[in-house]
């Protein structure tokens, strides 16, 4: 079984969501075999930011969706999207 790579853009649900607080509630809600790679807060327009998320996981069926999953349940986020996927 090999690893993939993926980058996430995680959008809040307002400007007024403050970025190192969901910052800190996504690193707590990946779970345990995926590893965190980086994280940086982008500006995107109008005072709203995204938060860029870079994880590696094993490359087991079902576990990119899991992550989804997990991620989306995090308050305050709007939705999550797969940016960059790729084997390492």
């Amino acid at each position: 079984m090999g690893t993939v790579s993926v980058t996430y853009r995680i959008m809040p649900t307002g400007v007024e969501v403050d970025m190192r607080g969901l910052a800190e509630s996504v690193r707590h809600a990946l779970p345990a075999d995926v590893q965190l790679r980086g994280m940086q807060v982008k500006d995107i327009a109008y005072g709203l930011r995204a938060l860029l998320l870079a994880v590696q996981m094993p490359d087991a069926g079902g576990i990119q969706e899991r992550v989804e999953k997990s991620l989306s349940a995090v308050p305050h986020v709007e939705n999550v999207e797969v940016l960059e996927a790729s084997l390492v």
